[in-house]
C-alpha cells in the first residue's frame, strides 16, 4: 500500500514525518528563494497555500530530514539556517479576541519561543522589535499565511470591522519596508489581491506572483502530477465505479481540474477536491463544500448580477479590487468561483467557470438566492424541465415554470420583477446544462435569451404586464432569428408575457422562424 492522503493536513513536518503523500512543488519554491526578496502569491482557499508556507518554513530551519528524495535536496545549501517567524492569520483567534488583542498574543508568543521579550508597545513596534532582534545573529525569514483572513472575514456582515482591520494591517505591514537588511525572505499568501493603496500602500516592493506563468502551477495538481502520483489511487477508483482509466481522468477532468492563473499556463486540479474523491471513490462537490460564499452572493444579488459569463475583460478588471469598491468579478477571479479560460488577440481575458463542480454548485447557490427554490430540491426540479425539453414539450416546460414561480416569496421579486423572471429562466436553463446565453447583442437589437439545444435554437424575449404576441412579433420584427439560420437548426422564437399582478407566466406563444 502507498502512502496515505493528506486529507486536510496542512503541516509539512507531520505529513513526512507520517507518510502521507506530498506533491513534490520545491522546485518553484527554490526559483523563487534564488532571488531572496519580498513575495505575494494569491489563491483561492483549500489550495495549498499553508503548505507551501510550511515547506519554506522548515527548509529555513535546516530541517533536511524531511527533504529526502524532494527536488530541492541535493540543491540546497542545508548550512544556511535562519529565524524564521511564521503567522498565520486564520488561527491567532482574531474573530473572537479582536485583531490588535490577537496580534499582541501572537508576537509575545513568538518571542518567547524564541527566548526573547518584546519591550514596545503596539503591534506595529513590537513586530518591529522581534524582527531586528532576531536579525542580530543571522537575517530572518518572515512568513505570513491568509494575509487577508482579518479583511474577508467580514466582508458582507460586519463591514466596519473589516475596514478597521484593513487599518490595522496597513500599519502592520508598513514596518516591513524598512526592515529589508533584517530580513532574507518575506512571503505572504492570502485569498484576495486588494489594490496598492488599500493595504499595500507601504509596502510597495513586493513581487508578485499570482499571475507570473513560472508560478501559475506552483500549487494544485498538474496532470502529470496527478496521473504520476495517485496512480493506484486512479486504478482503485477505477474499479470501485467500473470505468476503464481513462475514462476516470476523463471525469476528474470535468468535475475538478480547470483553474489557470496564468493566460498561456497549464490548467491545474483543485487538490482538496481530489484527495477527497480518492477517499471516498464519489465524484460530487466537495471544495465549495467547505465554504458557502455567503458575502458573495449577497454582492451579487445587490448587483443584479445572476449570469457569471462576464464579457471578455482587461487583466486589470480582475487582478486586485479595493475594499471601497468591491468588483464582483474581481472577487469571483480570486476566490476561485471564476479563472482563465482564454485571451483573445487584443489581449482581452475570458473567464468561466473552472469546472463541473463549482458550476453546478455555484449555481444551486444562485438558484436559491434569486429564484428561492432550495438546493436541495433544484435537482428534481432541473430533471423534470429537461425531461420536457428533450420531449420538445414547450407546455409542459412553462407549467413546471409557472409552478416554481406560484411559491416563490414575494419579496424576492418586489423591486426588479422582469429582471427577477429573466434572472430565474437563465439559472434554470444554466444548470439544466442547456446552453443558454443573455442579453445577446446583435446588429440591430438585443436578444433577452438565446437557448440552444442539439437540434434546435430557442429565441425568448420577454415582456412585463404586456402579451406574448407583442415579445414574439418583436423576434419577428427585428429578425433575431437570422443569425442562426447558418447553423442548420431549427429556430423556434418564444414569447413570454409576466404578470406584476400573479408575479407569475401569463401567457406565452411559440413559432418557428424561417
Amino acid at each position: 500500500m502507498g502512502k496515505k492522503l493528506p486529507l486536510g493536513l496542512q503541516d509539512f513536518r507531520k505529513i513526512i514525518e507520517n507518510d502521507f503523500k506530498y506533491i513534490d512543488k520545491t522546485e518553484y519554491i527554490h526559483r523563487m528563494v534564488t532571488n531572496p526578496g519580498a513575495y505575494f502569491l494569491s489563491r483561492p482557499r483549500r489550495f495549498g497555500k499553508s503548505i507551501t508556507v510550511a515547506v519554506l518554513q522548515e527548509l529555513y530551519s535546516g530541517s533536511r530530514e524531511l527533504f529526502k528524495g524532494l527536488w530541492i535536496e541535493d540543491k540546497w545549501d542545508w548550512s544556511r539556517k535562519h529565524p524564521v517567524i511564521r503567522l498565520s492569520f486564520t488561527s491567532i483567534g482574531f474573530q473572537s479576541m479582536g485583531l490588535t488583542a490577537a496580534l499582541n498574543q501572537e508576537l509575545n508568543n513568538q518571542a518567547k519561543a524564541f527566548g526573547l521579550s518584546l519591550e514596545n508597545e503596539g503591534n506595529a513596534s513590537k513586530f518591529k522589535e522581534l524582527i531586528t532582534k532576531l536579525a542580530g545573529g543571522n537575517k530572518v525569514v518572515v512568513l505570513i499565511d491568509e494575509y487577508d483572513a482579518p479583511i474577508i472575514n467580514y466582508l458582507g456582515k460586519e463591514i466596519d470591522k473589516a475596514y478597521q482591520n484593513r487599518e490595522l494591517l496597513k500599519e502592520f505591514y508598513t514596518v516591513l519596508k524598512d526592515l529589508d537588511s533584517s530580513i532574507e525572505l518575506l512571503f505572504l499568501t492570502g485569498v484576495s489581491k486588494f489594490s496598492k493603496v488599500g493595504i499595500f500602500s507601504g509596502l510597495n516592493n513586493l513581487t508578485d506572483l499570482t499571475m507570473q506563468s513560472g508560478y501559475a502551477t506552483m500549487l494544485g495538481y498538474t496532470q502529470r502530477e496527478l496521473e504520476e502520483n495517485f496512480a493506484e489511487e486512479i486504478e482503485m477508483a477505477a474499479i470501485h465505479l467500473q470505468l476503464s482509466t481513462g475514462e476516470l481522468l476523463e471525469q476528474m477532468r470535468l468535475w475538478y481540474n480547470g483553474y489557470r492563473f496564468q493566460a498561456n499556463a497549464g490548467r491545474v486540479y483543485n487538490p482538496v477536491s481530489c484527495n477527497l474523491f480518492f477517499y471516498e471513490k464519489e465524484f460530487k462537490n466537495f471544495w465549495f463544500a467547505t465554504g458557502t460564499p455567503t458575502f458573495l452572493v449577497n454582492l451579487l444579488k445587490q448587483e443584479g448580477i445572476f449570469d457569471l459569463h462576464f464579457p471578455p475583460i482587461n487583466p486589470s478588471g480582475f487582478e486586485s479590487f479595493d475594499l471601497d469598491r468591491l468588483k464582483p468579478i474581481a472577487i469571483l477571479f480570486q476566490t476561485g468561483y471564476l479563472t482563465i479560460h482564454e485571451k483573445d488577440e487584443d489581449g482581452l481575458i475570458q473567464l468561466d467557470y473552472p469546472n463541473k463542480e463549482v458550476r453546478d454548485s455555484m449555481l444551486e447557490i444562485l438558484i436559491e438566492a434569486f429564484v428561492g427554490v432550495d438546493a436541495e430540491l433544484s435537482t428534481s426540479l432541473i430533471i423534470r424541465i429537461r425531461n420536457a425539453f428533450r420531449a420538445n414539450d414547450l407546455e409542459l416546460v412553462i407549467r413546471i415554470l409557472q409552478g416554481v414561480f406560484k411559491e416563490l416569496p414575494y419579496f424576492l421579486h418586489e423591486k426588479y420583477p422582469e429582471k427577477f423572471f429573466h434572472a430565474a429562466i437563465h439559472l434554470l436553463f444554466s444548470y439544466l446544462g442547456i446552453r443558454i446565453q443573455s442579453e445577446v447583442c446583435i446588429s440591430d437589437g438585443r436578444i433577452d435569451s438565446l437557448v440552444e439545444t442539439d437540434t434546435k435554437v430557442y429565441i425568448l424575449e420577454y415582456k412585463l404586464d404586456e402579451s406574448a404576441q407583442v415579445a414574439l412579433d418583436q423576434i419577428k420584427h427585428k429578425k433575431y432569428y437570422q443569425a442562426y439560420w447558418e447553423k442548420g437548426k431549427k429556430v423556434i422564437g418564444l414569447g413570454v408575457n409576466f404578470s406584476s399582478e400573479t408575479r407569475n407566466i401569463e401567457d406565452w406563444v411559440a413559432e418557428e422562424l424561417g
